[in-house]
C-alpha cells in the first residue's frame, strides 16, 4: 500500500468569527490546506495558520474557494475558466506570499467546496484550476474518476485524490456538499477509512457500495468534533502502515 497523507481543511475564522481547532488537529495530518479569504480567512488568520503549520512541521497548501463568504463558498456560482483561473491564482499567491514570510514553501493547491464541486462535473473549471497551478509549478488535491483527473493527467500535472471521510457521498460516488457538517463517531471513521483505503469503496446515502480512491483523507475542522475525527484517521491509517 502506497503512503496515505491526512489534509485538513483550515484557517476558515475570519474577523471575530472562529471556526475550528486548527491546533489541536495539527498532530495528526500531514497537510493544512488554508483558506485564502474568499470563502473564508483574512491575512491576520491565514499568518497565524501558516505559522502554526510551520510549528507543526506539516506541509501547507492554498485552500483556494468562490468569492462567498456568506456561503462559505458552499453555493455554487457561474464562473469562466479565465475566471476560476484567476481566483486561484490570485489566492495561492497571497498564500505564497505569507509562505514565503516563514520560510517556507507551498506543497499544493486544493480547490474549496463547491469550486471543487464544480471542477469535477465541468471540464472549464478544473482547466482553469489546472492553468493556475501550472503557473505555480504545485501539484494538487482533487477526485477520482471525474472532469478534474481527465484535464490534470492530459495535461501531466501531478495530482492525488482525496476521501471525504466527515461528508455523505451519493448514488454516484460523489461527495456531498452540505452547508454544515454533523460529527462523526470515532468507530465509524476508522470503520469508513479502512474500507475506503483497503477497498476503494465507501457506502453512499442510498446504500449502495460506491468507488472512492483514498489516497489522502480529508479532514474538515469546521465539523464538530473535528479533534475526535482526525484523530480516528491518524490512528486508522497508522494501524494500516
Amino acid at each position: 500500500m502506497s503512503k496515505v497523507t491526512i489534509n485538513c481543511d483550515m484557517g476558515e475564522s475570519f474577523g471575530i468569527y472562529r471556526f475550528g481547532d486548527d491546533e489541536a488537529c495539527m498532530p495528526f495530518v500531514t497537510h493544512a490546506n488554508i483558506a485564502c479569504g474568499f470563502h473564508a480567512s483574512d491575512p491576520v488568520v491565514m499568518r497565524k495558520t501558516v505559522r502554526a503549520a510551520k510549528k507543526h512541521g506539516i506541509a501547507i497548501g492554498s485552500h483556494p474557494g468562490l468569492p462567498d463568504k456568506e456561503g462559505f463558498g458552499r453555493r455554487e456560482m457561474r464562473m469562466t475558466r479565465e475566471e476560476i483561473s484567476a481566483l486561484v491564482i490570485y489566492q495561492t499567491g497571497a498564500l505564497e506570499a505569507f509562505a514565503r514570510a516563514e520560510g517556507m514553501k507551498l506543497s499544493h493547491i486544493k480547490p474549496h467546496g463547491s469550486l471543487m464541486g464544480m471542477a469535477q462535473r465541468e471540464e472549464a473549471i478544473a482547466e482553469g484550476i489546472a492553468d493556475a497551478a501550472e503557473i505555480f509549478g504545485l501539484p494538487l488535491i482533487a477526485n477520482a474518476d471525474c472532469a478534474m483527473t481527465e484535464v490534470y493527467t492530459r495535461r501531466g500535472l501531478d495530482f492525488v485524490c482525496e476521501f471525504y471521510v466527515d461528508l455523505d457521498y451519493d448514488d454516484d460516488g460523489r461527495q456531498i456538499i452540505s452547508m454544515e457538517h454533523p460529527p462523526v463517531a470515532f468507530d465509524v471513521v476508522a470503520r469508513k477509512v479502512r474500507r475506503a483505503v483497503l477497498e476503494g469503496k465507501t457506502t453512499s446515502i442510498g446504500g449502495k457500495d460506491v468507488s472512492v480512491v483514498a489516497q489522502s483523507i480529508c479532514v474538515h475542522s469546521d465539523t464538530p468534533g473535528a479533534l475526535v475525527v482526525a484523530e480516528a484517521v491518524y490512528k486508522t491509517v497508522a494501524e494500516l502502515g
